[in-house]
């Protein structure tokens, strides 16, 4: 990837933006696409358009910010910058995907608002695009049933698409997030939607497409979900409906067929989701837990750090931190540093 490796050359994405064109070269970078970054630099009101973002209360989260969510981190060419309004947490790397067509049947309608909302009751994140038909419904669905939801848009995140559920966007910025890797102001161009479709997989355990006709931007989504090593899973549907068409060429290439949203949380081992979440509130389990709940924070510390504050044998302290992390108590977030779920920290506190 052109960016990464401008950081490993400059350093810091701030000297590789300032860098002298022999310097961009020497990086990596073509003449012709130098020419092009001095242009914009030139061009850019780089103050003006921090500016719009605090104003908007947009977070930008890059590779090197613990919130970048782990699952996307982990794909081919994963954005090095997201946009977001609302909130990601820890518990959103239990997320499903979960598109489709526009043009919903009455069946495409009932099975989306059943999935989403059976996976929400049990603690699974529901990740779709926003669009018009299933996309849509399964973020409604998600939301009635109290779950969180992510979007994922085509656009700027403060240009919402389309313009008719930017009241549902408003609603997902409360239990959730609305996500873009494309700069603020960007209008939602036809040609923005495809490759947002592997922010939509990569964001996700596993892609599940309701209804899709045989061109059906769903069916790019879930060949992004086959590349990253997601699991993808189908509606079947009868074989003279045109929304079926997408969705049975899929089982016939090789996706599973979801026969019940029991089917999906036993095929991903997420039956324990939502009392892992439970288990959260009744937690530390012993004193060792207790204290190392108590020296964690937001900020990461190190293994030899945490025996240094307890006082504990680091053996004590490694096998209580893998425990913690199955619990969802702590998450780590480098070699051997861990910090504290922050549900699990205001819970404790309390």
């Amino acid at each position: 990837m052109r960016l990464q490796g401008l950081i490993e050359h400059f350093g810091e994405a701030e000297s590789a933006w300032h860098g002298e064109p022999e310097e961009l070269r020497a990086a990596g970078l073509s003449s012709k696409i130098v020419d092009r970054l001095v242009e914009l630099r030139a061009s850019l009101d780089l103050q003006g358009l921090w500016d719009r973002i605090i104003a908007q209360g947009i977070q930008v989260i890059t590779w090197q910010d613990d919130g970048y969510p782990r699952r996307l981190k982990e794909i081919d060419q994963p954005p090095p910058v997201l946009y977001a309004r609302g909130q990601l947490v820890a518990e959103d790397d239990f997320a499903v995907a979960i598109v489709g067509t526009r043009r919903v049947t009455p069946y495409g309608r009932q099975v989306t608002e059943e999935l989403s909302a059976y996976l929400a009751g049990n603690g699974i994140t529901i990740v779709s695009g926003l669009a018009r038909g299933v996309d849509a419904i399964a973020h409604s669905a998600a939301l009635r049933a109290g779950g969180r939801t992510l979007v994922v848009l085509g656009s700027g995140v403060d240009r919402i698409y389309p313009p008719e559920n930017r009241s549902l966007a408003e609603q997902i910025m409360g239990h959730g997030a609305v996500l873009s890797d494309y700069p603020v102001g960007t209008a939602p161009e036809a040609s923005n939607f495809p490759p947002r479709n592997r922010i939509i997989s990569g964001l996700s355990l596993a892609v599940v497409v309701i209804e899709a006709g045989e061109t059906s931007g769903a069916l790019i989504t879930a060949g992004f979900a086959a590349e990253q090593g997601r699991e993808v899973f189908a509606v079947p549907g009868s074989i003279l409906a045109p929304q079926s068409k997408g969705t049975n060429k899929l089982i016939q290439s090789g996706a599973l067929p979801l026969l019940s949203p029991d089917d999906l949380l036993q095929a991903l081992n997420l039956t324990r989701v939502g009392a892992q979440k439970s288990a959260r509130r009744v937690l530390p389990a012993d004193e060792v837990e207790k204290q190392l709940l108590q020296a964690l924070g937001s900020e990461p510390l190190h293994v030899d750090e945490l025996r240094s504050q307890t006082g504990l044998p680091v053996e004590k302290v490694s096998a209580a931190l893998v425990m913690m992390e199955l619990k969802g108590m702590v998450r780590q977030v480098g070699a051997m540093h861990y910090v504290a779920v922050r549900e699990v920290q205001s819970g404790y506190s309390a």
